[in-house]
């Protein structure tokens, strides 16, 4: 999602074992419907809403925290997760179990307008009465006021998501005198704010119902907020955050539920995210009720116990991911394609399966896209026999490209998170990069910054490992999101093109294409996503690895867990055993 984790499923271990007794739901793959919704029908899992169960408090657990709490510029899932419960949009995605949690429904807005203007224009009627939880109204300055905020900050998507407004150009150029003149216009008598675009977009209410186009108020501030909160409009708002201990969100007092689809109502009283234990503390702490869920999966060393003991307690559901090594394609060794070829022949796709836990909680993929996404196709170009699924390496075929490359001897660094799955990731990247002619050294880094430091150039970062999981149900949100030219912003903390890719003449033009066909076919979009895919992957500035599942391990103090495909568990409805 959109979203990237900061850390993974557990390692090898007694994996079968443990899996034969987790509990937990699985759903289909998102289909490339476009989004749709109603007005203000409310669904029958969230019409079942019972103020008997809400109070209590709910401890949640990761490692480290999220980095920056500004919804406009995080881009993690560990905050998206938290987000979902007190920030809004003009859209949201439904806030139920499953597939229909990709289904579009008004949020702030009355309803969903129908695109006029050749499908350029959308004119939003604004909720009236709904406050912040500073206690001021929200009004149709505070959205013109937001969607400047997404330049004037330089959100990591301001160039892919929402370069399509009219004005943008003007606001990527210079984001401080950003005014989307003519793209985003308020009328406070008829309490509409009409969006322009430049061209359809048959994304578009997708775009607005991720965080980034969360409504802010106008007085928010035109740079990073860092660790101060920002009122919201969700039933939680933000009560305090220490990167180093704890952050707190508590009831908002100003809400009250306009469209349960939208913004149910929750159940806890306040929710408080913990940092610093050890991920095998964290699983002790829910083990004995004394945590109720941790953001990190667990260790190989707990799974059986965990799958057996407390497997009524595990949910495990499969993911719309990708985990991958980009390759900084302006840094030497890899600014030489043969050189990020080699790294892809190289590369033991089910080692690393086997790190993340097996073949039960992770598979090799070899694309940009992951399976069942849509303009997914098969093509493994780097495997050993030949094939479009993944057999195996070829290290006779990467050595000698190396040394065809001239890059071999060269000193490496690969960047990792510092927690032991990553770590353990990240030397086997480290030892099979020192097999094939490379100098590699692994620096692992706080998965509280290394999202961040991997993305910005003045770091230097040549090779690195990451996640990225969907922002919404679209190819492009892999293709055009992580290798185009627009999302890449070199010195800056949000260019989430982490590989620095750009091909002006080949692979962008077709992004280029691909986007303007959805706009009249998405299944023949579909199919240019995914010869944009191959021929990307042909330049190679990735290594994809593996597709992951998810497990949650909740405490017997909670229930109720609800697992959306859009922003995973939905923490705000747990309900706290009294």
């Amino acid at each position: 999602m959109k979203l990237r984790i900061t850390t993974a499923v557990a390692s090898a271990g007694a994996l079968t074992l443990a899996l034969a007794a987790c509990g937990g739901g699985s759903t289909p793959a998102p289909s490339a419907s476009a989004a749709t919704g109603g007005t203000t029908s409310s669904s029958a899992a969230n019409a079942a809403y019972d103020p008997a169960k809400a109070g209590g408090d709910v401890t949640l657990l990761a490692k480290t925290a999220g980095g920056t709490l500004d919804p406009k510029i995080n881009y993690t899932l560990q905050y998206w997760q938290l987000y979902q419960a007190a920030y809004d949009g003009l859209t949201a995605f439904k806030k139920v179990d499953g597939q229909e949690s990709f289904t579009v429904v008004p949020d702030l807005a009355e309803s969903l307008p129908t695109a006029t203007n050749d499908g350029k224009t959308y004119v939003f009627n604004l909720r009236k009465g709904i406050k912040f939880s500073d206690g001021t109204d929200v009004t149709v300055d505070d959205v013109v006021a937001s969607f400047q905020r997404i330049f004037k900050v330089s959100s990591p998507t301001a160039g892919s998501f929402y370069n399509g407004i009219v004005g943008a150009d003007k606001c990527l150029a210079t984001p401080a005198t950003c005014t989307l003149d003519g793209g985003v216009v308020a009328d406070a008598t008829a309490n509409t704010v009409t969006i322009n675009l430049t061209s359809p977009d048959p994304e578009f209410f997708y775009k607005l119902s991720v965080p980034h186009a969360a409504i802010n108020p106008k007085t928010a501030p035109v740079k990073d907020a860092g660790t101060t909160p920002i009122p919201t409009t969700g039933p939680y708002m933000f009560k305090s955050y220490d990167p180093n201990t704890a952050l707190v969100m508590v009831r908002n007092p100003n809400f009250k539920a306009w469209n349960e689809d939208a913004q149910p109502s929750g159940y806890p009283d306040t929710i408080t995210e913990k940092f610093g234990l050890t991920v095998e503390a964290e699983v002790t702490a829910v083990e004995n009720n004394q945590a109720d869920w941790i953001f990190d999966s667990p260790p190989a060393d707990r799974l059986a116990e965990i799958g057996t003991k407390y497997a009524a307690q595990v949910h495990v559901n499969p993911l719309t991911a990708v985990w991958y090594v980009p390759m900084n394609v302006n840094l030497a060794p890899f600014n030489n394609e043969k050189a990020r070829q080699a790294v892809n022949w190289a590369v033991d796709k089910n080692a690393v399966v086997k790190i993340l836990g097996g073949d039960k909680l992770a598979a090799p993929v070899c694309t940009i896209l992951p399976p069942g996404f849509p303009g997914f196709k098969d093509d493994c170009q780097y495997t050993n026999p030949a094939g479009a699924t993944w057999q195996g390496p070829d290290l006779a075929k990467a050595k000698a490209l190396v040394t065809e490359s001239g890059t071999a001897g060269q000193a490496v660094t690969i960047i990792t998170t510092d927690d032991e799955v990553n770590k353990a990731v990240g030397e086997y990247l480290q030892s099979t990069l020192n097999s094939i002619g490379y100098k590699a050294t692994l620096k692992p880094i706080s998965g509280n910054i290394q999202f961040t430091y991997i993305q910005n150039t003045n770091n230097k970062v040549q090779i690195s490992l990451s996640q990225w999981y969907q922002d919404y149900p679209a190819a492009s949100d892999f293709i055009n999101v992580l290798l185009g030219c627009a999302s890449f912003t070199p010195g800056s903390d949000s260019s989430i093109n982490i590989a620095g890719f750009c091909d002006k003449t080949g692979v962008q033009p077709m992004i280029d294409d691909a986007l303007k066909t959805e706009q009249t076919d998405m299944n023949a979009a579909n199919e240019k996503w995914a010869a944009t895919d191959k021929a990307a992957m042909t330049q190679a500035p990735w290594v994809p690895l593996v597709t992951p599942k998810l497990i949650d391990f909740l405490s017997t103090n909670v229930s109720n867990y609800k697992f959306s495909k859009q922003f995973y568990m939905l923490v705000d409805q747990l309900q706290v055993k009294k």
